[in-house]
Formats: structure tokens, sequence, C-alpha cells
């Protein structure tokens, strides 16, 4: 929820237009674009790392309980490795399986503090090593940490700027919700993500600088620049979003929404490690035997820049690079992207609306033709004049290792049907940023794919000229 004002219809004014005015400032002389590659490269040539696989046993403050089998830390924080049941059906197809996945129960802050440069808002981005992170260094809100790091549990030193995001705050809230991560993975894990604006003089760190909502937008459309962390976060911010006329109401949404959550089965019961069938341990790995999904392993990290400079800890290494697209067209002259109801392992509510296509490629190309992914030869046989966005995104690298997917945003072929099956939603931007104001709606993919929107309309100079 926000504490901004909110005009009838549930659009924010005046905030919209300050946000809207900064994603068209592309450059800025408080750092200017210029400086920006210079201090970036030099961050990532001077944030050096180490990250290393090791066995388990070699894991210090972790271990293997006897009784479980769940891997867990000494302090009884962080997360743990668990194991999951999970059964699901809906419309004649039932499934279940079982499986590992991380348990995370304490609620992390993802935050941005903002604030005027010459009447242009700037977002206080850090270039932070992450150990599971492709290209070192990435740009990470102005906050990134679990409850277990701003509390001290890890005796790091303090995290830089938290005062900005807790009680007594030296900030106003501009927007404040709790989201998911990765559903197949975590088990109901969610964050709160905050823009926060300052109030009074903001003390200066090298590993930050302050950007515009343009210049960030245009990082989006490289690879491995902008973390995961800082995609969800800027996901929300609201903006002016153009013309919004759309093919379903939002009560029309929230209505095919709720029928589907009533509609379909998603059974979770948490069970020791031990139990989970067809994954196997060794002292290096716990594996699928198909060698697909994922991997648990180990690593030793050592690392300058960071609250806490040599560790080691689990890490989920997936099988393979994910893909996640969103299908694009306009109905009636208005732009609309298709939304998938999916439900995945760890999910909080049923289901949350993700891309048209997220799935590992290779994996489900050996599926046979009707238990495929729907649209995915669409996404994967796309002409390049069809690709409208085609980036490379790293997912959270503090618990995943090199965890990768392409996302797409691919242009319908014309024909393609405005109606489509029940499970599939027609939603235009506006929308997917007004679901962003409540949890449990919009998946992380998607929430990445929305951000990329915003860099191509960066990008074409396309951001709409009212200032609210």
């Amino acid at each position: 929820m926000t504490l901004t004002s909110v005009a009838p219809g549930g659009n924010v004014t005046g905030v919209e237009g300050r946000f809207a005015r900064s994603a068209r400032t592309t450059d800025s002389p408080v750092t200017p674009n210029a400086a920006f590659r210079e201090w970036f490269a030099a961050q990532r040539r001077t944030n050096r790392y180490e990250v290393n696989r090791i066995p388990f046993r070699e894991l210090v403050g972790w271990e293997f309980q006897e009784r479980t089998g769940n891997l867990v830390h000494h302090s009884g924080r962080f997360f743990a490795v668990e194991g999951l049941r999970v059964r699901t059906g809906w419309d004649g197809h039932e499934s279940e399986w079982t499986q590992p996945i991380l348990n995370q129960p304490e609620v992390g802050v993802l935050g941005i503090v903002v604030k005027e440069f010459d009447g242009v808002l700037h977002f206080l981005m850090q270039a932070k090593m992450e150990p599971g992170n492709l290209d070192t260094v990435q740009l990470s809100p102005t906050v990134q940490a679990t409850r277990s790091n701003y509390t001290g549990v890890h005796r790091g030193s303090r995290v830089r700027y938290i005062d900005y995001f807790t009680p007594p705050r030296r900030s106003i809230v501009l927007f404040d919700s709790l989201q998911s991560e990765q559903g197949s993975w975590f088990l109901r894990k969610r964050n709160r993500n905050m823009v926060v604006e300052a109030i009074g003089d903001v003390p200066a760190h090298d590993d930050f600088r302050w950007l515009t909502l343009g210049q960030i937008n245009r990082l989006l459309l490289e690879d491995n620049v902008i973390n995961m962390d800082a995609r969800t976060v800027l996901s929300a911010i609201p903006y002016l979003g153009g013309p919004d006329r759309a093919h379903l109401t939002m009560d029309g949404i929230l209505g095919r929404l709720t029928e589907i959550k009533a509609r379909r089965d998603l059974v979770q019961r948490s069970i020791p490690l031990n139990d989970v069938t067809q994954w196997h341990r060794d002292e290096n790995t716990i594996r699928h035997e198909s060698g697909r999904h994922f991997t648990v392993i180990a690593a030793e990290v050592s690392a300058v820049g960071r609250e806490v400079t040599a560790w080691t800890q689990p890490l989920i290494a997936p099988a393979e690079q994910g893909v996640s697209a969103f299908l694009w067209r306009e109905i009636d002259g208005v732009p609309h992207v298709l939304a998938h109801a999916r439900s995945e392992a760890g999910v909080l509510d049923v289901a949350e609306l993700g891309p048209t296509v997220q799935c590992q490629p290779q994996r489900v190309l050996r599926l046979p033709d009707e238990l495929r992914p729907r649209y995915l030869d669409l996404v994967l046989s796309a002409d390049r004049d069809r690709v409208l966005y085609d980036t490379v995104q790293s997912e959270e690298g503090g618990r995943f290792h090199h965890a990768d997917n392409r996302y797409l945003i691919v242009k319908a072929p014309d024909g393609f049907p405005v109606d489509v099956p029940d499970d599939y939603l027609w939603l235009t931007v506006r929308q997917l940023g007004a679901l962003l104001r409540h949890s449990n709606y919009v998946n992380i993919e998607a929430r990445t794919l929305l951000t990329g929107l915003r860099g191509i309309w960066a990008a074409d100079g396309a951001y709409d000229s009212g200032e609210g």
C-alpha cells in the first residue's frame, strides 16, 4: 500500500508525474552517463571475489539435521533447505511430486531511497556483489537486506541507509508492498518492496550513485546490470502509462483470479528432506536423478565490499537458462500483454500472474506436445522483427548460483486471437502496475518484464508527456 494521495479510479496523481519526469531524464549532471560507466567498470574491477564449490562437510555454521536431513544454519535464522510435497489439480490435470525447497520465513527489505536534484527525482543505487551473480557486481537497491542482516544476526557491519526504511524513518514512504519471490525454489517467500523519499541530506558512500529513472530504464536494456532485487522494486513505481482502454476491467481481472484460485488445488506439505523422492544427496550436491531442474550445492565465498567478507553457504544452481516471455499485441489500439495465472510449488496463494511463457526450455521440449507450455513454440520461433525486448538477467544472486533467464517481449503474429484460454488474461501495463500495489498478484518474472517494457519506452522516448 502507498501513503500518497490516490485519485478516483486508483491512479496516483502527483507522484506519477514526478516519476514520469525522472523517466524522461536520460542523463544527469548529478551522475553523468559517462561518469557512471567509469564508476561501474571500476566497481566491477575492484570488488573482486571468489566463489568455490566445496563439499557440504566444509560448510561453516551449517549442518544436515540428523532426524530430518534438512540443511539448516546453527542460528536457526537465514534460510533452510527442506523438503516439500506438492499436489496440484485443475481441469482434469493432476500432478504430485516432492522436491527440495528454500524456506526463509523472515521478510527482508528491498528499498530504494529517492531524492530530488534540480527538480528531478534521482534513485540511490548500490553496486553490490552477490555470490551467484553471472557478472560479479550489479546495481542493487539502496538497501537489500534480510531481517537477519539488518538486525545483526550475522555480526557483520551495519547495513547502510537502513534508517530510511525502519522506524523512526528519515523519509516519506512513497511505495510499500510485500511481493513474492521465485515460487519454484522458495516456500511462500516475500520481501518488503519500498520506495522512500529522503528528508534532508543523504550521506554519500563510494559504492552508491544517484541515477534518474530514465538512466536506469536504459540500463534495463542491457544484460546483467540491474539485479533482481532492484527490478522488483522498480516494477512497482507508479507512473503515467498512456491510454488505458483495457480489454478487461480491474474487477474482471480480480474476479478471474479469484475463480482460478478457487477452482485449482494446490496442496503444499513440508516434509523432511530425507523423505524427498527421486532426489539424491552425495558429499557435494543434492540433485534430481534425471539431471534436470536444479542442484543444491555448497559454496565458499570471499569478497570485499560486503557486510561480511568471507562465508560459506548453500546455493541453488538451475540446470539450464530459463525463458520468460510476454506476448504483446494491441487491442483497440491499446498495448496489452498476455499474462498466465501460474501455480508454482512454493507460491503463497495458489496462483499468481506470470509471463505468457515461463519454463526451462530444454526440459519441457522433451515432454509430449500436450504437456508443453502453451505458446512456447510461438515465442522460441519468433522472427527478430517481432521481438521487442530480449535480455538475459540474473536472478537472486544471494541464493542462486548462475541462475539466469532470457527475458523476451514478443509481438503476437497477425491474427492472434483476443479470446484465449481461461487461465490467460490480456492486461495493460497500467493494470499490471495497479496490481503491484497489493501482494501476491504478479510474480517476480512478470515484474522483471514490466521493467523491460519501461526500458523499451525509455529507448523510444515514448513516455507520456503529462506531469500530473
